[in-house]
């Protein structure tokens, strides 16, 4: 009977050993075809000139073509709808966790299942930024808040994505502030309208009123996000200057298909890790206004769930339930 044991383990054994370097080599062995890059967002954007950038250096160490598709509009659901759509080892979704995260409360009913997401790796922070006109006089979140609850629906305020507009609101209603929303379809048009004035708040993507910022035309008083930008290391978060109610990160990750073999997924994320530690790739990444984050894919998916935490509270004090 010891023997059958010691035989019956050791044939036990072999298997996990066999099926570890059956999945090892299916790691090594991929990609075996051109990958794709699906982006929610449109030509030129940060998380696009990030895509691009990251798909040249992988396409030469894959030995692979690394094509960047821009699926943009429909609150992101063109883009996922092509992910998921094409159930390919071969196809990613490439973007800010936003384009996905606020789904369940800005709409009753999703075309896509959530868990076809499947977090592959982490690579940048977008900087979320807080801006007021510099002609208003207001020099800090404490100044802001002041001037709010001094001259209650007074302000305007507007976002540009759906999960900071709800993180935006959500806060408001937590901190008792009232201001008034003015809804945009293109973030160019509030950004001039935040430089003359015509709205008092702009909660954006800092690398959309960069350029007015250092034209000393609008005033960025914190960033979102869960620690300060190397890009603007004097700009305090959020969460330093009392408004813990908007805390959002900007998170930029790697989806992929959920049967993915964590192999594979373990594989992409260091690559994903040895180019970002490239100095020219570093730079050219913090200048597009985002943070170089990269990590592995239970990095991303604890960030994910701290940022969905996030717009649960916002949804509690909206009093809005997630679809089912």
């Amino acid at each position: 009977m010891k023997r059958i044991t010691q035989a019956l383990r050791a044939t036990i054994l072999g298997a996990f050993a066999l099926g570890a370097l059956v999945t090892s080599a299916q790691a090594q062995s991929w990609p075996t075809r051109p990958v794709k890059l699906i982006l929610p967002l449109g030509a030129g954007s940060g998380a696009d000139i990030g895509a691009r950038l990251f798909a040249e250096k992988l396409s030469a160490k894959w030995g692979q073509p690394v094509v960047v598709e821009n699926r943009p509009g429909g609150d992101g659901f063109i883009a996922i709808g092509a992910f998921t759509g094409a159930k390919d080892d071969h196809v990613f979704l490439w973007g800010p966790a936003a384009a996905f995260t606020a789904h369940p409360y800005l709409h009753q009913k999703l075309p896509y299942d959530p868990n076809d997401l499947s977090p592959v790796a982490r690579v940048t922070t977008t900087i979320v930024s807080m801006s007021v006109p510099a002609v208003l006089n207001i020099n800090s979140m404490k100044d802001l808040i002041a001037r709010a609850k001094a001259e209650p629906g007074q302000l305007t305020w507007a976002t540009v994505t759906g999960a900071t507009d709800f993180v935006f609101a959500g806060w408001l209603k937590m901190d008792g502030l009232d201001m008034l929303k003015v809804p945009y379809r293109d973030p160019v048009t509030a950004l001039n309208d935040l430089s003359e004035n015509r709205i008092q708040v702009f909660n954006s993507a800092y690398a959309i009123v960069r350029a007015q910022a250092e034209a000393g035309r609008v005033k960025v008083l914190a960033v979102t996000n869960r620690e300060r930008a190397e890009a603007i290391p004097n700009i305090p978060t959020v969460a330093e200057v009392g408004a813990p109610g908007l805390l959002f990160d900007g998170l930029v990750g790697i989806y992929g298909t959920r049967d993915l073999p964590n192999d594979v997924r373990a594989r992409i994320a260091a690559d994903i890790k040895e180019i970002a530690a490239d100095p020219a790739i570093r730079t050219r990444i913090i200048a597009t206004g985002q943070g170089v984050t990269p990590g592995t894919s239970a990095e991303l998916a604890a960030a994910i769930a701290e940022q969905r935490k996030g717009l649960e509270a916002a949804a509690k004090a909206l009093g809005v339930k997630a679809a089912q």
